[in-house]
């Protein structure tokens, strides 16, 4: 198994192979430190992985080791054996066998270092034995025919040794090809092995003569090629083998690199969804909904050619990938446009405007007694139905719960209806009532405090209602919750250039023309998509301006619900005045039994005072638990 210190002790491109081959990814300016304990880490947690990868390529340069120091321990037998040989020139009559003891003794140095070599191999060493066993009688009687010559020369030795060993099975065992696999690489440092008998057989002869300089300078001069030989073979089967190495890493190191340079590309991973603002530049922003749809530096740069290609308009909702900005830019880039309104690009250039598109009366009805219904929204579902495409205003007198009872409606269409996309637009609203919304609604929340200037809260109005709009002529269902439009006229008529005609409370003439535009989007539009617009006006503020304002927006709305403020003082709540409080055309909204049934309960609460109806309708309506109940139970 690694450890930490023969891990130290590797390369950076040992380190990068190991990291490479086990699968190991760390990141490109990791030090040496961090890639140890990387493989460390990976040891840890998949022990037989890494002691399989270690035992295939720690144990190579062992078994290196080991052949190295077998082929020492063999060149140092000859030496030994080399004064025995002088006492035992004297006897001319001894056989081989005595010649062949030195050869007895290798395999025994050899034993302990090789026991773990494959039988294949054992063989192979066998087969050059026999070669040497069998050729001493035909050198013999080759070199006593030599016996007249004179002292041999280096020449002839060196001939002698080039005839006397057979050398047909070395040079294939010498010359590996580089694609060796690890298996076979153990093999090399038998090869000086093989090689040593030969040359030794060829040692044989030269004993029985009687001269002893003569063989002693052929036994040095073979020991040294023995010793020369097989380092030289190592040498080059080294070289050989570690050049396919050498082209690896070169390759994992240009493989790295390019991973590398892939990893830091962030072309089309950051999309941003916006609404987009276009300008008088004809260029155009997408502004973000946490900021209210105001400038803020997360705002994403549209140019002029996307807006002229795609066809799009203020309030677009865009949904594109981003570019980084350049140098010298401050902004971010819309790279490209993936979806505008949640459909797709071609959609977009063929739609209709909102000015021209069809206004119905409203023939779905918002199912508020269902889920996550309320006494209020039971109550507003009976005697003021509110559809799809509704226009719908509640008149209400300051504290009489008319917040609370905007926050119960939304929560019934969020349950009830999850395929209507719903805006709460706080307009000169106090913070706390703002986060409080936040947090209990399940809607998309825009607000502008008390606080901010009169141009910011005509600014996110413009911008929501451009958003809603675009919305439907895509066919999809928005709802609008506006608290309060009596405070948007306010502001409109602050943001207004004075036009020389005032009329009574201050209001100049010119300044409710644009509230009366946001009140009078809502529509239920022909062949799908509607606008639905719940709006709250302020009555008895005891300002003049206050009731010139909702004068003029009284007979705009298809739907009034009024609140009353004696009912709220008596701890009623929802205080609705009842009988005052209809809905335009409810028959398309109510089914015929209902329709009826409601006809006659109104029929008899008109004999009641508000207060009285209200405390009757509260107490029967408590008992039962749905709305069809309670009309039944009102009918016996």
């Amino acid at each position: 198994m690694f450890n930490i210190e023969t891990l130290r002790s590797k390369s950076v491109t040992e380190l990068a192979k190991i990291l490479k081959d086990l699968g190991v990814k760390v990141a490109r300016n990791s030090t040496d430190n961090d890639k140890i304990f990387a493989v460390l880490d990976f040891q840890a947690s998949n022990p037989k992985v890494a002691k399989d990868y270690f035992n295939t390529t720690e144990s190579i340069p062992q078994t290196e080791e080991k052949a190295a120091v077998a082929a020492k321990a063999v060149k140092a037998a000859p030496k030994k054996a080399a004064p025995k040989k002088t006492t035992r020139t004297k006897a001319a009559s001894e056989t081989p066998k005595e010649v062949e003891t030195p050869k007895e003794e290798e395999p025994k140095a050899e034993k302990p270092k090789e026991e773990k070599e494959v039988v294949a191999e054992t063989t192979v060493q066998e087969a050059p034995k026999e070669q040497t066993e069998e050729k001493p009688s035909g050198n013999v009687s080759k070199q006593k025919r030599k016996r007249v010559t004179p002292a041999s020369t280096p020449e002839n030795q060196t001939k002698e040794k080039e005839e006397a060993p057979v050398n047909t099975d070395i040079p294939v065992q010498q010359a590996p090809a580089p694609t060796q696999t690890r298996e076979e690489r153990p093999k090399r440092p038998q090869q000086g092995h093989i090689q040593n008998p030969n040359q030794k057989g060829s040692n044989h002869p030269q004993q029985n003569n009687g001269n002893s300089q003569n063989r002693n300078q052929s036994n040095n001069q073979n020991q040294n090629s023995n010793q020369n030989n097989p380092n030289q073979n190592q040498n080059q089967n080294q070289n050989s083998n570690q050049n396919p190495n050498q082209n690896q890493n070169r390759n994992s190191e240009r493989q790295e690199e390019t991973e590398s340079k892939k990893e830091f590309n962030f072309d089309g991973l950051v999309s941003i969804e916006g609404v987009l603002e276009i300008l008088p530049d004809n260029y155009g922003f997408l502004r973000s909904s946490d900021f209210s749809y105001i400038s803020s530096p997360d705002d994403v740069y549209v140019s002029t050619a996307q807006i002229r290609n795609f066809g799009l308009k203020t309030g677009d909702t865009v949904k594109g990938i981003v570019r980084l900005p350049k140098e010298g830019e401050k902004y971010f880039s819309l790279l490209k446009p993936i979806e505008v309104n949640g459909r797709d690009l071609a959609f977009i250039k063929d739609r209709v405007a909102f000015e021209y598109l069809t206004p119905l009366f409203p023939e779905e009805k918002f199912n508020l007694s269902g889920d996550n219904s309320t006494m209020s929204t039971r109550i507003v579902d009976l005697f003021a139905p509110i559809g799809k495409g509704q226009r719908a205003m509640i008149v209400a007198q300051p504290k009489t719960g008319k917040t609370m009872l905007l926050k119960d409606i939304a929560n019934s269409i969020a349950a009830n209806h999850p395929e209507v996309y719903m805006m709460v637009l706080l307009i000169d609203e106090r913070p706390e009532e703002v986060t409080d919304m936040e947090r209990s609604v399940n809607a998309e929340v825009i607000a502008s405090t008390f606080d901010e200037a009169a141009d910011k809260h005509v600014k996110v109005a413009n911008l929501v209602l451009a958003k809603a709009q675009r919305m439907v002529e895509c066919g999809h269902d928005v709802v609008i919750l506006l608290d309060s439009i009596t405070r948007l006229a306010r502001a409109y008529n602050t943001v207004t250039p004075a036009s020389g005609k005032v009329l009574s409370g201050g209001v100049d003439a010119n300044a409710l023309h644009k509230p009366k535009r946001f009140f009078g989007a809502a529509r239920k539009i022909e062949n799908g998509g509607s606008l639905t617009i719940i709006a709250t006006a302020l009555i008895d503020t005891g300002s003049k301006m206050d009731e010139v304002i909702f004068e003029e927006f009284k007979g705009t709305g298809n739907m009034e619900l009024q609140l009353d403020r004696k009912i709220a003082n008596r701890r009623i709540y929802p205080a609705i005045d009842l009988v005052s409080s209809s809905t335009r055309r409810d028959d398309l909204l109510l089914d015929e039994v209902t329709s009826q049934r409601m006809w006659i309960f109104r029929k008899y609460l008109s004999e009641m005072n508000p207060i009285e109806a209200m405390e009757f309708v509260n107490k029967n309506i408590r008992g039962t638990l749905n709305n069809e109940e309670f009309l039944m139970s009102m009918n016996r």
